[in-house]
């Protein structure tokens, strides 16, 4: 009714009718209610203790900073503890009335899927609820359009999600170097990194970019571009390999230090055991020109994204090994400038041949992959054919064997 009055006489906010309008938003248990109340007093005095310790950063004074970063601290542990406790009192109230909206109900879904990680996961229950609580704060700050306040929280925003999203990839990486948990496969941990990984350039980067006044993040606006041709409409198993592809080379220039060089090594050799299998499986359908140059593209970022920027190798014939295939990758660029189907051949040649070389090395069973690279080699003439006269099998079948590159 107050509410109705207000908009029928066009009451002007006069004292009183401020503190009308908060005991109302008391005395109301919902998303404006008294825990809403505390969560923005919390807030305020977040951003407070956030800048003033930001200061205290650029007076050299180590005292003046460690007595910041305290308050700091403090006040970022009261303002989680408010949003904590409206989720609780005040949502979880709503979802058992049956009042709450949908938004509201997957709301706190969401929030007790992350709390069921505590017992078995702690560290990424840590990380993932403080991420959800600040998202859950953001996402109402842009609902009620409080601009103002949005454009002061933004500076903490990002910079604490930042450390966030990069404690998380890092508790993933250590598992995935873990050989003794058994709880997770390897497989579901490279999914976890990908999905992370698109989470944040989803969710954080637009905001860092778009607070990128120097212009340092250009390399990374160009590489956000690309990512986005692949979030408009379904896409295939091919587009998700591609997709997944910007997502580690962008990775590398974010999470350099959260996402170490093994892991992400281990996530392009994922990706390759990945396109080599769709290569495989679609030899004999339209698809297969396209899988084939995925392959060849995964090969090349692989090698000039990740293996170019190695420093320490376990084995120093590996090492030479790669030098010696940068050094003939590099001299193809001068062809690429006057011939491009010339370039384009013998970069394919190139990279078909050290991959088989990997997979000629390899324990695991690669002979399908390793069949249609040694046929496509003897289609370029770069092997020749003998008859195996040895093999009972030869004999039988009059198949010839294709001589070995390894």
């Amino acid at each position: 009714m107050q509410e109705k009055s207000l908009k029928l006489y066009n009451t002007e906010k006069t004292f009183f009718v401020k503190v009308s309008s908060a005991l109302s938003k008391l005395l109301t248990p919902t998303k404006i209610g008294f825990n809403s109340i505390m969560i923005s007093i919390k807030r305020n005095n977040l951003i407070k203790s956030y800048y003033n310790y930001k200061a205290a950063c650029n007076l050299s004074d180590s005292i003046k900073e460690e007595s910041a970063n305290n308050k700091y601290e403090d006040a970022y542990t009261l303002y989680l503890e408010s949003i904590d406790k409206y989720i609780m009192e005040s949502l979880y109230k709503r979802v058992k009335q049956n009042l709450a909206s949908q938004y509201e109900k997957n709301a706190l879904s969401k929030y007790y899927t992350i709390v069921s990680l505590k017992e078995d996961y702690y560290l990424e229950y840590k990380y993932k609820k403080q991420r959800y609580l600040l998202e859950l704060d953001y996402d109402g700050l842009l609902d009620q359009s409080k601009q103002g306040v949005i454009s002061k929280f933004k500076g903490f925003y990002v910079e604490k999600m930042d450390s966030l999203y990069k404690a998380i990839i890092k508790n993933y990486s250590l598992q995935l170097a873990d050989s003794i948990t058994k709880k997770i496969s390897k497989d579901d941990i490279y999914e976890k990194i990908f999905t992370i990984i698109e989470e944040y350039i989803d969710s954080i980067l637009p905001i860092k970019l778009e607070q990128d006044e120097n212009n340092q993040y250009k390399e990374l606006a160009k590489a956000y571009e690309n990512y986005q041709n692949y979030e408009v409409g379904k896409i295939n198993n091919i587009e998700i390999v591609e997709k997944k592809l910007e997502l580690l080379g962008i990775s590398r220039l974010i999470f350099t230090h959260s996402l170490p060089l093994v892991t992400a090594n281990k996530c392009y050799v994922q990706l390759l055991k990945d396109v080599r299998k769709m290569v495989v499986e679609n030899k004999s359908t339209n698809k297969y020109n396209r899988v084939y140059d995925l392959l060849l593209k995964v090969i090349e970022e692989y090698n000039l994204k990740l293996l170019s920027t190695k420093v320490y190798w376990d084995k120093k014939e590996e090492r030479e090994q790669y030098k010696n295939f940068w050094d003939e990758y590099k001299s193809l660029q001068s062809i690429k400038e006057t011939n491009n189907e010339e370039y384009k051949l013998k970069r394919e040649i190139l990279f078909i041949k050290n991959d088989l070389k990997a997979l000629c090395a390899s324990k695991s069973d690669y002979e399908d992959i390793i069949n249609i690279y040694k046929n496509r080699l003897f289609e370029l003439g770069e092997i020749r054919s003998i008859r195996n006269k040895c093999a009972t099998r030869a004999k039988l079948t009059g198949k010839i064997c294709k001589s070995k590159v390894c």
